[in-house]
C-alpha cells in the first residue's frame, strides 16, 4: 500500500513527500522524476513531442507500478484522472495538500520545467487551479491544509497514513 500526495503545482508534494518518507521510513517516489527517468525525456520534451494527453497517460501507467509501500509525490494533474485516482485510493490513500493559489504561484512562477506554467498567464493558472481544486477534493481520500508549516502538514499526513494502515506505527 502507498500514500499518494496530490494537489496543484507548487503545493508542496515533493517537499512534504521527502519529510514524510523520512518520518515513516518509507521510500519517496517523485512521479515526475520517475517518468523522466523511465522515458529518458524531460517533461517539456514529452509535452512538446507527444502532447499533454500522452503525459497524463504516462502518469496513469506509472502510478500503477507504485502501489506497494511508497510515498508518491504525484504530478499536479496525475489524480485528475478518475480511474487513476480510484486506483490510488484502492491501493493506499491519496492526500490532497490544499495550498492557496498565491503560495503555489510564488513557488512555480518562472519554472521552465513546467510546461503549463510556461504557456499560461497567471490568470490562466488561477483558472486552472480553481478548476482542479474540486476534482482534487473529490478524488482524494483525505485533505490537509497546505497553508501551515511543513512539519504540521507532515505530521497530519503521517497520522492519517498510520491510522489507515498505510504506514508503520
Amino acid at each position: 500500500m502507498s500514500v499518494y500526495l496530490c494537489g496543484f503545482m507548487g503545493c508542496g508534494k515533493s517537499h512534504i513527500g521527502r519529510m514524510l518518507a523520512s518520518r515513516l521510513g518509507m521510500k519517496l517516489i517523485d512521479l515526475d522524476r520517475y517518468i523522466v527517468n523511465a522515458e529518458k525525456m524531460t517533461i517539456p520534451e514529452i509535452f512538446e513531442q507527444f502532447g499533454e494527453p500522452h503525459f497524463r497517460a504516462l502518469e496513469a501507467k506509472y502510478i500503477r507500478e507504485l502501489s506497494e509501500g511508497f510515498i508518491v509525490a504525484t504530478g499536479g494533474g496525475a489524480l485528475l484522472n478518475c480511474e487513476t485516482a480510484k486506483f490510488a485510493r484502492e491501493s493506499g490513500i491519496s492526500v490532497y495538500i490544499n495550498t492557496s493559489f498565491e503560495t503555489c504561484f510564488d513557488r512555480i512562477k518562472g519554472d521552465k520545467n513546467r510546461p503549463l506554467v510556461v504557456k499560461n498567464t497567471p490568470e490562466q493558472l488561477r483558472e486552472l487551479y480553481n478548476a482542479r481544486a474540486p476534482i482534487y477534493r473529490q478524488n482524494s481520500t483525505f485533505m490537509v491544509n497546505g497553508n501551515t508549516s511543513d512539519h504540521i502538514i507532515t505530521g497530519e499526513i503521517a497520522k492519517l497514513a498510520q491510522f489507515s494502515g498505510q504506514a508503520p506505527v
